[in-house]
């Protein structure tokens, strides 16, 4: 089934889809492992599930499209594969559209992806699809529902939040039909941001990204590699689980939920899930959303 009607059948029903994403480890998920970690996932019953991309043709890349098939014949949920176009050509593109078609793919997730080693921005700015958005038109011509990201504190590389929403704006007009946001810890950047894109003339959904944090380690890295903003409460369970990993990990996990939870109750078009391939994490998300749900 198509993104773009899942969300629209939800908005119709009076609910949010809600979603996972598969993650590979240091850049790899083998079909049996992914086979794994997706049947953890399937009783909860997501809308959908997301499985990542390597950039570079490296890493989980060649088993993306596989994973997605998988998912969404073997379990008969709804899969998205992430596509990065940094590496692109356009004889690369159209082997790679072949080959998701071959999988029986539906949805692709449209990113930029990290610039390989050595490579600066002005390069980057000659090659053929330098950004998602340059990407976005080419796999809508070939009949997949598109989306992309959205950056509720702004892009790494764009410290102007609204110019972030222009570039938003851009992918809608170039025919994404759902944004994923990237990460964030402080709702309040969220509901801004989404009141820039209404005024924006955003109209397609903007599904809220969640990852739960299980270790200082890994939140230092997020705060790095996604430029995402420690709040007060996130850093005081961090000062007081610190020698204490189990603790933090559960703080950590109910923090998200308290997140999820909050924005269901303040109408996110969506609501999706880093799940780290942990169904632990999942099965608490999930039940967070679904006892809040209940008339």
């Amino acid at each position: 089934m198509r993104v773009d009607q899942i969300f629209s059948r939800a908005k119709s029903a009076g609910c949010q889809p809600i979603s996972f994403e598969m993650f590979p480890p240091k850049g790899e998920l083998t079909l049996e492992r992914a086979r794994e970690v997706a049947a953890g996932f399937a009783p909860l019953a997501p809308d959908f599930i997301s499985v990542t991309y390597s950039a570079g043709g490296s890493g989980n890349s060649a088993a993306t499209a596989k994973i997605a098939h998988m998912i969404s014949s073997e379990l008969d949920i709804p899969s998205v594969a992430h596509l990065t176009c940094i590496s692109l050509t356009r004889e690369t593109l159209a082997a790679k559209i072949e080959e998701f078609r071959a999988a029986g793919v539906e949805n692709v997730l449209a990113l930029r992806g990290d610039l390989p080693a050595g490579m600066s921005e002005a390069e980057a700015g000659e090659i053929a699809f330098p950004y998602a958005k340059d990407l976005i038109p080419a796999l809508v011509d070939a009949r997949f529902c598109v989306g992309a990201a959205a950056y509720p504190e702004g892009h790494l590389t764009c410290d102007d939040l609204p110019t972030s929403v222009k570039h938003l704006r851009q992918k809608q007009d170039a025919g994404a039909s759902f944004f994923v946001t990237q990460l964030f810890f402080d709702n309040d950047y969220f509901y801004r941001f989404r009141e820039l894109a209404d005024a924006a003339g955003i109209t397609v959904p903007i599904t809220a990204g969640i990852m739960p944090f299980t270790s200082k380690q890994q939140v230092t890295r997020m705060v790095f590699t996604c430029a995402a903003s420690l709040p007060a409460p996130v850093i005081k369970i961090l000062a007081r689980y610190e020698n204490d990993p189990d603790s933090l990990r559960q703080a950590g996990i109910e923090y998200a939920c308290r997140q999820l939870e909050d924005l269901q109750r303040h109408g996110a078009d969506g609501l999706h899930v880093y799940t780290m391939n942990r169904a632990d994490v999942a099965k608490a998300a999930m039940s967070a959303l679904r006892a809040q749900a209940r008339p």
